[in-house]
């Protein structure tokens, strides 16, 4: 008889990761870490992904001791300025105005924190070049999409795809949100098995 694999949990009420982490066909359950996610005053963009995954993960644990915790940030920066997540049009358009014709870097940090008290972790940075957008463009895209829960103001995986000149990364579901090949390697390394 099979052993079952340990419970994985991710810690995000994201339905972008979620949607990611079901790909590689793992049981797992999700549940939102409710943590303050404001950057430290001068704090690097991997620093404050890194620390955010972290803290994710680590909020999990007490109430979720033998579970196999996945905690993952995203950030975007583009001239030394962190794009957050816009919230509604008006910031959605002035984030895809500020892009236009500029490279956008996305460090997304995933941690792997297991019930032994482990940590493992890693950081997939993906350079994103946008081509020059007019203000209609801009607000089409905006309208048609409402990509206000996404950092960048886009989603690569939609309609967002038409905004850009080229996407340089080792992992495509990094931009999504989730590094699925650096989150396996992780969980081969902490022993995890997978196919």
């Amino acid at each position: 008889m099979l052993k079952a694999p340990p419970p994985l949990l991710l810690a995000s009420a994201s339905r972008y990761r979620a949607e990611l982490l079901a790909r590689l066909r793992l049981p797992f359950a999700s549940e939102s870490p409710d943590i303050d996610e404001q950057p430290a005053a001068g704090e690097a963009p991997v620093t404050l992904a890194l620390r955010l995954a972290r803290t994710k993960a680590a909020a999990l644990r007490p109430r979720h001791p033998q579970a196999w915790i996945i905690g993952s940030d995203q950030v975007a920066v583009t001239d030394d300025r962190v794009l957050g997540k816009p919230g509604h049009r008006a910031r959605a358009i002035e984030q895809l105005t500020l892009a236009s014709g500029r490279e956008v870097r996305f460090e997304t940090a995933v941690v792997l924190s297991t019930p032994d008290g482990r940590f493992f972790e890693a950081v997939d940075s993906t350079h994103v070049r946008f081509r020059e957008l007019t203000t209609d463009q801009i607000a089409r895209y905006v309208d048609a999409e409402q990509p206000f829960d996404c950092a960048g103001s886009f989603k690569c995986e939609g309609y967002g795809i038409t905004l850009f000149e080229a996407i340089e990364s080792r992992d495509p579901t990094a931009l999504v949100g989730l590094p699925l090949i650096a989150l396996c390697g992780l969980l081969r390394d902490a022993g995890y098995t997978l196919p």
